[in-house]
């Protein structure tokens, strides 16, 4: 299986890393292509990625821990923590719409609209979007889309909104909290919200393109929070699955309330639950990212059977290969 598992990485072109799980072993690592193509680097197991949006279920992680301990509820309200901040967002959305993409708010990054990435640039100039407050600049002037709780659409802006609300509900800043409430339980070592510009020597920097040196330092905010940004290792992902499963982050009831589908969103053949994508027909569980300069793909079995991860600090890559992967693993079961 590891000579197929390389050639698929091969095939695809990945630039990033890969790692494979099967029955609670490592079946299987790989690094590929560059992490600075200035300087020559290889990426490397241990380096540093982008998720993009794989930061959602962080956010939700945060979110779950601050419901289990009373801070906040599935039920609580946005306007009541927002107060006349994001005044178009509708009185009725909850934390739980927001978590689970049925809250109709506008989005400030409308993926129904807007897919061409790499000619994506924020509104305001992205050194000023280090913190949930200072997105909030962003984030309005946006009308609800459709009735809360009416549909399943894929919200970036419902993310950065959870972000703001959590922190305010804390009282305590929203990348501490997913240090603290998230991280640190989970035993991860190299997972944190990195700023794009002053990255650590172990970080790889997103390209916008197969070659060329242009980078995606332009296209994104300084520092992600509730919607995208964190930057984490494979190794890490494959503790966060473990810790969570475990019940390490939040108990048993919470994941089981993460885990269960309230949404099918059928053009991804995919359901939804609160932060988390779920399988159609399996309870495979898995968490995705793509934006600019970044491409990310972690799954696992609850049962433990197998799981992996595909990250590429490119705009593509990570996808095809994780479901060249599924097809390899499946066909040998």
């Amino acid at each position: 299986m590891q000579e197929q598992l390389n050639q698929i990485a091969v095939e695809e072109g990945l630039s990033g890393v890969v790692r494979v799980e099967v029955d609670g072993a490592v079946v299987f690592e790989g690094a590929y292509g560059l992490a600075n193509r200035g300087l020559g680097i290889p990426n490397a197991m241990d380096t540093q990625f982008g998720t993009a949006s794989g930061a959602k279920g962080f956010t939700a992680l945060a979110t779950m821990s601050l419901v289990e301990r009373g801070e906040l509820s599935l039920d609580t309200t946005a306007r009541s923590l927002l107060g006349d901040d994001l005044p178009l967002i509708d009185d009725r959305v909850t934390v739980e719409h927001l978590l689970s993409h049925q809250s109709g708010i506008g989005d400030y990054l409308d993926e129904e609209v807007f897919d061409e990435r790499n000619g994506y640039v924020m509104p305001i100039p992205v050194h000023q979007l280090a913190t949930p407050e200072e997105y909030l600049r962003v984030l309005g002037g946006y009308p609800m889309k459709h009735e809360p709780g009416a549909q399943f659409v894929y919200n970036n802006g419902a993310f950065v909104v959870l972000a703001v609300l959590i922190e305010r509900a804390a009282k305590t800043p929203y990348h501490d909290l997913v240090d603290q409430r998230v991280c640190a339980p989970a035993g991860l070592r190299d997972t944190s919200f990195l700023r794009s510009d002053e990255l650590p020597g172990r970080a790889a920097i997103g390209y916008l393109e197969t070659d060329g040196l242009r980078n995606n330092v332009l296209h994104l905010p300084v520092r992600g929070v509730g919607d995208g940004g964190i930057y984490t290792t494979a190794a890490d992902m494959h503790t966060l699955w473990d810790a969570f499963f475990d019940c390490r982050i939040v108990g048993a009831e919470t994941v089981e309330a993460m885990v269960y589908p309230r949404s099918e969103a059928p053009e991804m053949e995919m359901r939804y639950g609160l932060g988390l994508w779920l399988d159609a027909t399996t309870d495979v569980v898995s968490i995705h990212g793509f934006d600019t300069g970044a491409n990310f793909m972690s799954l696992r079995d609850p049962s433990g059977r197998f799981a992996h991860t595909v990250i590429s600090n490119i705009t593509g890559g990570a996808w095809r290969v994780s479901q060249r992967i599924d097809a390899l693993i499946n066909d040998s079961a």
